[in-house]
């Protein structure tokens, strides 16, 4: 798979791909990423790339002709999905991770000021992404934060490819609980049935233990799932106990 990602900082994006995950999945040709200099893309002796909003108002715009020129540089026909990263767009979650982890190319806008000019996401622009209902200073960061939900569910980059499934949100749920070594820490103990090596019953207890916190912290995730007769019954024992 390969991102490119125009930006006008890539300094804020360059080490975090040199480092854990990414790294790797980069040196094992799982993964190749890109980042380009917007101002790389503009003409004249100031490389400008922004520009006062007609109609005024404070801020200053990102201009088309870079942009333009950077997308038609980096996919000359209609194959790559064209991603703006802005507050705008459709909420990134898990699901439109693993959706977009099966494109074979992937173009990331990072915007900076006000904005970009409407002409762009109108010409050129596929997607529109948000990581969340707030207002950061540039795209950098929400590219970030996109490489790497979609680069760690790629095939091959984790050591265990169960564990990037088991994640939260990857089965509409949320995570179970985790523990390690010591099973006594501080007069706190590790649950018994994980101490068992009974599968059945393990499995059994990471589920209802997600359907609990999912319950408790993210009741809304529910209505994504089919729930079994069971799962209702352990619900309802569970608010009736106080547990959620």
């Amino acid at each position: 798979m390969k991102i490119d990602v125009i930006a006008l900082f890539p300094e804020i994006i360059i080490p975090a791909l040199q480092v854990s995950i990414l790294k790797r999945a980069q040196e094992a040709g799982h993964l190749t990423i890109n980042v380009h200099n917007l101002r790389d893309f503009a003409t004249g002796r100031h490389q400008s790339v922004d520009d006062y909003p007609y109609g005024g108002g404070a801020g200053m715009i990102l201009k088309p002709e870079p942009l333009f020129a950077a997308v038609r540089a980096l996919s000359p026909g209609p194959d790559a999905r064209v991603i703006f990263l802005t507050p705008q767009g459709k909420p990134c979650t898990q699901r439109i991770a693993e959706a977009l982890s099966l494109e074979s190319h992937i173009i990331l806008i990072c915007g900076r000021y006000k904005g970009i000019d409407e002409r762009v996401r109108q010409k050129l622009v596929t997607d529109e992404i948000s990581i969340g209902d707030y207002v950061l200073s540039g795209g950098e960061i929400p590219a970030l934060v996109l490489i790497d939900t979609i680069g760690r569910v790629l095939p091959g980059v984790l050591g265990d490819y169960e564990s990037a499934q088991d994640d939260s949100f990857s089965q509409h749920l949320l995570d179970h609980p985790h523990y390690t070594r010591p099973a006594d820490f501080e007069g706190m103990k590790v649950p018994e049935v994980l101490l068992t090596g009974h599968h059945e019953k393990i499995s059994r207890w990471k589920y209802e233990e997600s359907l609990r916190r999912t319950g408790t912290r993210r009741p809304d995730l529910l209505e994504n799932i089919e729930l079994t007769e069971e799962d209702t019954d352990f619900l309802n024992a569970s608010c009736t106990n106080g547990s959620i």
